[in-house]
């Protein structure tokens, strides 16, 4: 291919005396029932077999439709995914879970196609400190020859505009940035905690880290530092600031521990304060409003929580729960 070597709800409230100064002002409960400001808009019709909302109208993002090789290969660091492969414009690549590595295949054709735009085989080189061996090609149904990394089928995104962007990332539930080995782009984990800590430091499974992500139904949502969707609880309270989540309900909605503001990306600064719960944990609030992840999401776009029981909701940049289906 001319290859050039080169990842029972049980409601016990817990009240938490807090000064007077904060989380007061302009937030209101009322808060629970107003959907997010960013997700306002009519809800999008319903992902398609390729995770994608419109396929004709995104696929306007793909010029001519010509499938274009990716040239000189890079890395591009990523605070929510960490090392993300892109090509020689900067734009994101991406791989799709319903095409196959072994043996290379895609499943990925007509208007799919037009919204993941397919990368050619064929003038590329690998990127500074991967192996060159991870790049290959697999023949498409109409004959032509696409990139593959780690036997992985290889696309950009149609809504990726410019150098950088990740708007690809968790479609649908099925679409992935590459990372350089060709696997799913994860932020590697964080080195684990000493024995004890987990009580002064707070939740288990803390991500160190809370950013902001698109999803094509949701719109701009809280993430945490491995991508993972953030969600509040709308029996919770924000003044006095009360989380109604225990027990059973907290081991399927972990909280989310402490993160420093400055690794909190893109949200909100108001009321960024922590929560002392009664059970020794410490929980992150946004805007004074505790936050969680949940259990059954597995993997980073999932958003299986939302809507859970008409009380739990994915939240804004704002701190506001996202309410649309």
């Amino acid at each position: 291919m001319g290859i050039k070597r080169g990842s029972s709800l049980a409601a016990v409230a817990i009240v938490v005396a807090l000064t007077a100064t904060a989380c007061g002002g302009d937030d209101k409960a009322a808060d629970n029932t107003k959907p997010a400001g960013a997700a306002a808009a009519a809800p999008a019709p319903a992902s398609d077999a390729y995770g994608s909302d419109k396929p004709s109208e995104y696929g306007a993002g793909a010029a001519d439709g010509a499938a274009k090789p990716a040239g000189q290969l890079t890395v591009a660091g990523t605070e929510q995914l960490g090392p993300v492969l892109t090509d020689s414009a900067g734009l994101t690549l991406y791989r799709f879970d319903k095409d196959t590595a072994k043996p290379p295949a895609s499943n990925c054709e007509g208007d799919c196609a037009k919204t993941w735009p397919v990368v050619a085989a064929g003038d590329v080189t690998a990127a500074a400190g991967m192996d060159p061996a991870v790049l290959g090609e697999v023949v498409r149904k109409d004959g032509s020859k696409q990139l593959t990394v780690g036997g992985w089928p290889a696309y950009r995104f149609a809504k990726d505009t410019k150098p950088g962007d990740l708007n690809g990332q968790g479609v649908g539930g099925t679409w992935f940035a590459l990372a350089p080995d060709g696997k799913k782009a994860a932020k590697a984990a964080a080195a684990p905690a000493p024995a004890g800590s987990e009580g002064a430091e707070g939740a288990k499974g803390a991500e160190g880290a809370l950013t902001v992500a698109k999803d094509p139904k949701l719109g701009e949502h809280i993430v945490d530092g491995k991508g993972m969707t953030v969600y509040r609880f709308k029996p919770d309270t924000a003044w006095p600031m009360v989380s109604k989540c225990e027990g059973d309900c907290v081991a399927k909605w972990p909280v989310v521990a402490p993160v420093d503001k400055a690794n909190a990306k893109g949200i909100v600064e108001k009321n960024y304060l922590v929560l002392d719960r009664p059970d020794g944990k410490k929980q992150q609030t946004v805007d004074c409003w505790p936050v969680y992840t949940f259990t059954g999401d597995k993997k980073p776009g999932d958003t299986n929580g939302q809507g859970v029981g008409g009380t739990w909701y994915a939240v804004s940049p704002e701190g506001k729960l996202i309410t649309v289906k």
